[in-house]
């Protein structure tokens, strides 16, 4: 079944210092390698589209796939500042903006949210930055909730990053996320009503900010040819604290599996004399 993606967080680097084109713990892609001709064009940006197995919803026991839009940022010019993201560059500090769609939850989609209220669409904004080498890669990201949460969520990540054949580019590494109280209470507290409601089956729950996940994720890009760029990736998270306590991952999973295929095609073009 396909729908709307609802967790994979989509970040341009837009401001990047290192060329690392896209958010290190959010979307698909990755920068491959500028040939000679696109290096030295002023815009230069990879689209693409893929689909990704995930949970239906945080803590569920049930999978889908959704679709969902890959972009990423080679180089990029303004005038006055010239290339303000040049991806022939190896390492440096980077920065960039991060945005995320999380889907509405209703308690029809399991009967493990029997008796729940539903969870509007949300929309998180934020920012993030990090350090990167040739083979090493560290980020933190925070965003910003909008319509159906107010809370805070980022991540913490650490990548190795290694090139085990000439067109391969590989990414693994340790992940961190982390949600303040209003977000842990939408998704993962229970109300008395909500309690009265599901016929036993949840008991109330208050959950408090902090750190709700910890994992590890992995990702591989292939470079076709100079224009086309094939993306896999793979995750696990482990719910903890105060998410790994609540009713509704006592009664669904606390443990988060993903993996995602992708295609992408490069545009190189100049805007600016």
């Amino acid at each position: 079944m396909l729908k709307l993606m609802t967790r994979a967080a989509l970040a341009l680097a837009l401001g990047s210092l290192s060329g690392t084109a896209l958010a290190p713990g959010s979307a698909l892609a990755q920068s491959g390698d500028l040939s000679s001709k696109d290096a030295n064009r002023q815009f230069v940006v990879d689209l693409g589209i893929g689909a990704m197995v995930k949970p239906r919803y945080e803590a569920s026991d049930s999978y889908l796939v959704y679709p969902f839009p890959i972009i990423s940022i080679g180089r990029f010019y303004l005038p006055g500042l010239g290339q303000v993201i040049d991806g022939r560059r190896k390492s440096g500090v980077f920065f960039y903006p991060a945005f995320n769609f999380v889907g509405e939850r209703k308690a029809s989609d399991s009967a493990d949210l029997s008796g729940t209220r539903t969870v509007d669409w949300a929309l998180e904004l934020g920012l993030g930055g990090g350090f990167r080498t040739e083979h090493f890669r560290a980020f933190a990201e925070l965003r910003q909730g909008i319509n159906g949460h107010t809370g805070q969520v980022g991540q913490l990540g650490i990548d190795g990053i290694v090139y085990p054949a000439e067109k391969w580019e590989v990414s693994f590494g340790p992940r961190a996320d982390f949600a303040s109280g209003d977000y842990m209470d939408t998704y993962f507290g229970v109300t008395a009503s909500e309690a009265a409601n599901s016929g036993g089956r949840l008991t109330r729950y208050n959950a408090s900010g902090g750190f709700k996940s910890v994992g590890l994720s992995t990702r591989a890009s292939y470079d076709y040819n100079d224009d086309i760029r094939l993306h896999i990736q793979g995750g696990y998270d482990r719910l903890i604290g105060d998410a790994a306590d609540s009713p509704i991952a006592e009664n669904g999973s606390k443990d988060q599996f993903s993996v995602g295929l992708g295609v992408s095609y490069r545009f190189a073009f100049d805007l600016f004399n």
